[in-house]
């Protein structure tokens, strides 16, 4: 879900405005960032020791939660690539049996809107149906923005066996991608 290759705070430009909000609002968000997360040159040397623990505060722990939480956000980018957005759909619409594990959308929800360490004014209990049905009604036009960039094949495999597509794309993210290319180059054989 979330990519080490991209920055947590993107600076894309002209994002498309989302279709709607998928989690329910919140009184006056704030702009806190935990102090104890360190600067990209500390991380990276710690990353680079494997045998020196890490240090998480809970205020860490909370912001994580937070942030796996924007992933949702982005489900409503066009330009967000599919395999992101499947990863995304299978942690919101996750068994029921792991709504209590930690970092689990439920459990993201609860901490994020109850915990007075969150980056976000108090919420209180968050209604996790609630928000998955409303992912549910905005997910057909999101997904039609997103395969409205690809050509109609991708398309067309999408909607009639999207799990072969994905079972394509957790192998090899750039699947997608490569077939395009390697279209463009040798044309359609049976076209």
């Amino acid at each position: 879900m979330l990519n080490p290759n991209r920055s947590a705070f993107s600076s894309r430009a002209a994002r498309p405005a989302p279709v709607g909000p998928a989690l329910p609002p919140c009184p006056a968000a704030s702009s806190h960032r935990p102090a104890a997360i360190p600067d990209r040159a500390a991380l990276d040397s710690l990353l680079e020791d494997e045998d020196a623990p890490v240090e998480w505060s809970e205020e860490d722990i909370v912001f994580l939660h937070w942030r796996l939480l924007q992933e949702v956000s982005q489900l409503a980018d066009p330009a967000t690539p599919l395999e992101e957005k499947f990863d995304t759909l299978r942690w919101v619409f996750a068994e029921r049996e792991k709504d209590g594990l930690p970092f689990s959308f439920v459990s993201c929800l609860r901490v994020v809107g109850c915990s007075p360490l969150s980056p976000i004014a108090y919420c209180g209990r968050i209604d996790a149906e609630e928000v998955r049905d409303r992912i549910r009604h905005e997910l057909k036009a999101w997904l039609e923005a997103t395969l409205a960039r690809y050509p109609v094949w991708v398309r067309d495999a999408v909607v009639r066996n999207p799990e072969w597509v994905e079972a394509r794309l957790a192998r090899n993210p750039q699947w997608i991608n490569e077939q395009v290319k390697r279209m463009s180059v040798q044309g359609d054989l049976f076209a």
